[in-house]
């Protein structure tokens, strides 16, 4: 688990729009990545790119690449409901499936791939999944009551718990703490610096002071204008990008004067 990401020149179109113009990147793996920028600057359609979930959209496409260690997710032949069992998304919204037990969560992607699963197997991946996103021991006498019944912030790592599940190299995360309290926020965070030791995890968040607390790299995507494509003006690490920017654009966004 956890594999390279690498962009080459990617643009994404919805219909005769670019949305993000020549975008060219390399994520490492076991690491946190934090996508930040004002709002409408094509982070978040970037980083659905990345397993190519933007195409639920019609008329959306890319140009250019993205390699998974070395294999280009929009290659000929290449599936992408194969391509999302190996990068995960989790949403900003909790989405847990309403009417399904909070086992059948878990379980509902490994479903979905068509992989047949023991009893014991299948009670031994919930126990797991829920444990790698730290919910085990708060839902663990009641894995047969609906998802929809616990707190939102329960509800989001429920959502990580069944990304989890499919044992993917990479989870992808669109502001996951953005409708979530402080309290819940911290334990997102903490599971996030834990989840990077076994996966590649780039996340989208406005919350500058999440980017700093969380990630290793950040990159800062930016606008130049109502109908223009969003760019990535600056990727750093992380320290860097907050303490000594080399983009004017990035000290600005950074510092606040503008987003």
């Amino acid at each position: 688990m956890s594999k390279r990401i690498d962009v080459h020149d990617l643009n994404v179109y919805y219909g005769d729009f670019r949305a993000v113009e020549g975008v060219t990147i390399n994520i490492a793996p076991k690491s946190v990545t934090a996508f930040i920028g004002p709002s409408g600057c094509g982070k978040s359609t970037f980083l659905r790119t990345l397993n190519r979930m933007h195409e639920v959209l019609p008329g959306a496409r890319v140009e250019g690449q993205v390699l998974l260690d070395g294999d280009d997710l929009y290659g000929p032949g290449v599936d992408p409901v194969a391509v999302r069992s190996h990068i995960g998304m989790v949403f900003q919204r909790p989405n847990p499936f309403p009417t399904m037990s909070i086992r059948d969560n878990v379980l509902a992607g490994v479903k979905l791939n068509s992989r047949k699963i023991s009893k014991s197997d299948a009670d031994a991946l919930v126990e797991t999944s829920l444990r790698g996103a730290n919910l085990w021991n708060e839902v663990k006498d009641r894995l047969d009551k609906p998802g929809s019944g616990l707190s939102g912030g329960q509800q989001q790592r429920l959502c990580i718990a069944r990304a989890i599940a499919v044992k993917p190299d990479v989870i992808l995360m669109d502001e996951p703490c953005s409708a979530l309290d402080p309290i819940s926020t911290l334990a997102i965070e903490d599971l996030i610096e834990e989840l990077k030791a076994d996966y590649t995890v780039v996340i989208v968040t406005h919350n500058m002071q999440q980017a700093a607390r969380v990630s290793d790299k950040t990159a800062f995507f930016n606008i130049a204008g109502t109908g223009k494509p969003g760019k990535l003006i600056e990727y750093n690490d992380t320290t860097a990008i907050f303490n000594n920017p080399k983009e004017k654009a990035t000290e600005d966004y950074v510092s606040g004067r503008f987003g």
